[in-house]
């Protein structure tokens, strides 16, 4: 530094390493500097003084002793929260993974791609497929058990995320959202479209996913709101998109600046409101996040920029929680995983996963009133009342749609009443406009007690059913089986997976798929999966002789 002017007043001593340090804080990196000072014979008087200046991308305070006899002043320079997020995604690496972490990333991995090759039987994927075919270029990804359809990256992470929540059937998290539909078809894509020069491992994936299910978690751990089943916005549409701008970041090998680029483009791609819930259009969201996500981090490679500090701001990403209180977060060499602390649930039937409370309790309930295999007795059923949180849109009495039964406590619970159970074909049509279920349907009471909140970690479902000759029968239940605190076996979550799975792939490819997740941390190259993820070959058509 240049010294300063001669004088023995302390007070220009200050102002001028003030303008000192106010010079050089752009090329600081975080961290406490010290900044040479001649030694000041007189005292300022009073206490210690402090200077602080807020600049657009960090804290820069100098701290003056009273008296002034050092020859040194210490310059803290601390990151903003954006910058964190930025240095989180950037900086960790396969060394920061836990085998726990590994496990259950892969639990959510074989799960997700199931529940992906489901859906693409359904009229939503098909109308969105139509769409995504109208786009072309050079590089292009598998949409996942489509052999027959290539995409460029984006639109085929579009068309994934798509499959993966059109029937609701995906993983769900605590604070509330779907945290793997947004991140995985991101990677898959990604991995397909690079050079074989850039050839992939399984543990660069399983890096970039956990880094993508990462910043979701910590995004909505800034807002209690976050902590409730949603009102206002739906949450993979928010916190998935910055996810998945956070795992393609990673997978990309962007600089720390790109990453922090990257969050600020993705934000404003972020956002979709519950309104469209329990319609065509909700599964968009997912497919949104996807794609907005990666193109975010593709836009930032090419130099674009946004608001540095947007994950600092009330009108930044603040926009989309009330009581939205950012923090910095920790070092990496302190870092720890919250998917380490919060498991994720697994569904078992294709439903918004408050109504698998209901499903657990109505099953009870049915015990009481069906005995050897005898049809529920439908006409000396004279009220059902359901206690449950009060969460409207998934208080759909007349469900008319299957994305309407998906979000209607009062389908779920007459269904389940009715068959015992709720599978994917209890949402088809046929099933939903069934006279006895609309009979049931009539009969149904919500009431939400005080202590119910609207919460995947606390809320409970009780379900009373009474009879015409007064008899009341009423069951709880507070856990459902697939739920964080009661976690699927491995062999039944291998169950669904080919229960899914083989709607579009062998039988021999679907075990493969399940060999190859399980043990992806000794993958050397992704290709070896993303190749099994395309489907089997078309059928070559014999052509017709003349």
């Amino acid at each position: 530094m240049s010294s300063p002017a001669k004088g023995d007043d302390a007070h220009n001593t200050q102002k001028l390493v003030a303008f000192n340090a106010y010079c050089i804080y752009n090329s600081m990196a975080p961290g406490t500097y010290l900044i040479m000072v001649p030694q000041v014979d007189a005292s300022p008087p009073g206490t210690p003084t402090l200077w602080t200046r807020c600049t657009s991308h960090l804290l820069l305070t100098l701290c003056f002793p009273a008296p002034l006899h050092t020859h040194s002043v210490a310059i803290t320079c601390m990151l903003s929260v954006t910058e964190s997020f930025a240095r989180v995604i950037h900086g960790l690496t396969v060394g920061h993974l836990t085998d726990h972490v590994i496990q259950r990333s892969k639990r959510m991995i074989l799960d997700t791609l199931g529940v992906g090759f489901l859906g693409t039987s359904t009229e939503v994927f098909h109308k969105a497929s139509e769409y995504s075919k109208i786009y072309n270029s050079n590089a292009s990804s598998s949409v996942w058990g489509q052999s027959d359809l290539r995409l460029p990256p984006p639109y085929a992470a579009f068309m994934n995320g798509v499959a993966i929540h059109s029937m609701d059937f995906d993983d769900t998290w605590h604070p509330a959202t779907h945290p793997s539909g947004a991140v995985l078809p991101v990677l898959t894509a990604l991995s397909e479209a690079l050079p074989s020069s850039q050839k992939s491992s399984g543990l660069d994936l399983l890096l970039a996913f956990n880094v993508g299910i990462e910043i979701q978690g910590r995004l909505m751990h800034f807002s209690k709101e976050a902590s409730d089943i949603p009102k206002r916005f739906h949450p993979p549409s928010v916190v998935g998109t910055l996810g998945s701008a956070a795992a393609a970041s990673k997978f990309l090998g962007l600089s720390m600046p790109e990453c922090q680029e990257a969050l600020a483009i993705a934000v404003s791609h972020a956002g979709a409101p519950m309104a469209n819930a329990a319609t065509q259009t909700k599964p968009l969201h997912m497919g949104n996040a996807a794609k907005h996500g990666m193109e975010a981090a593709f836009l930032a490679m090419l130099g674009l920029q946004g608001n540095k500090q947007v994950l600092d701001m009330q009108t930044g990403f603040g926009a989309f929680y009330a009581n939205y209180s950012p923090k910095v977060l920790p070092n990496l060499e302190s870092h720890t995983w919250l998917l380490g602390q919060q498991d994720v649930a697994f569904k078992r039937f294709p439903a918004h996963l408050a109504t698998h409370w209901v499903a657990d309790a109505a099953a009870s309930v049915r015990k009481h009133l069906v005995t050897d295999r005898a049809a529920l007795p439908i006409d000396h059923i004279e009220k059902i009342v359901l206690r449950i949180p009060d969460v409207q849109y998934v208080n759909r009495p007349f469900p008319d749609s299957e994305h309407e039964a998906r979000h209607s406590f009062q389908y779920v619970a007459c269904a389940t009443l009715l068959d015992g159970h709720v599978t994917v074909p209890s949402f088809h049509k046929s099933q939903i406009s069934r006279p006895q279920v609309r009979e049931l349907l009539s009969k149904v009471k919500l009431e939400h007690p005080g202590d119910n909140l609207p919460s995947f970690n606390t809320l409970y479902c009780e379900v009373s059913v009474t009879l015409s000759d007064g008899a009341t029968f009423t069951e709880c239940s507070d856990t459902f089986y697939g739920h964080w605190r009661k976690p699927l076996s491995q062999e039944d979550l291998r169950e669904k997976f080919r229960a899914n799975a083989s709607s579009m792939l062998s039988c021999d490819r679907v075990e493969r798929l399940i060999e190859i997740v399980e043990n992806l941390e000794d993958l050397g190259d992704c290709s070896v999966l993303t190749t099994l993820l395309k489907g089997p070959p078309p059928p070559v058509m014999a052509s017709k002789s003349i």
